[in-house]
């Protein structure tokens, strides 16, 4: 009986974690919130780096 709680919790818990990390970087943006956008070359409004 606890162990299932303890299972619910942390399924629950992670879901609520991800849903709000998804709703933070969607408010951001396309690029502000990608973890490529320092050496992303893709139309985000940031020229690429000349080389």
């Amino acid at each position: 009986m606890i162990a299932s709680i303890l299972i619910g919790v942390a399924i629950f818990g992670y879901a609520s974690w991800a849903l709000v990390r998804f709703i933070n970087k969607s408010k951001k943006g396309k690029c502000a919130a990608c973890d490529l956008k320092n050496s992303c070359s893709s139309q985000c409004g940031i020229p690429p780096e000349v080389k």
